[in-house]
């Protein structure tokens, strides 16, 4: 009887020493990966719905318009910088969406 209570004992014990690291991994999963991946759905999201003429900021701060796609999947943009100037950049180096009135100085300054 002593030895089947000590098993027992012994279970719940080896239980209780990994929970501390199972409420780290599950902490970690909600402060981090989470958010992480529900920024990662936002950015795809707003990639895949680019269109013509929308106003862009790339990774590398260069601000344009975007003139059309080329390329299987139309993974290559065709980037407006000014009204002589086109780049051919990577669809996954789009940051974001450019404000109107910035791109707008912006271009205007450059002129």
């Amino acid at each position: 009887m002593k030895v089947l209570l000590f098993l027992q004992t012994s279970q719940n014990v080896g239980v209780m020493a990994y929970l501390p690291f199972i409420l780290i991994l599950v902490i970690m999963y909600f402060l981090m990966i989470r958010p992480q991946a529900k920024r990662q759905k936002e950015k795809q999201k707003m990639l895949n719905a680019l269109k013509k003429g929308d106003k862009i900021i790339t990774i590398g701060g260069i601000h344009g318009t975007i003139s059309g796609f080329k390329g299987k999947d139309a993974r290559v943009v065709l980037l407006q910088i000014d009204p002589n100037t086109k780049i051919s950049i990577s669809r996954s180096s789009i940051s974001s969406h450019a404000n109107n009135d910035e791109l707008v100085d912006t271009i205007e300054s450059n002129s």
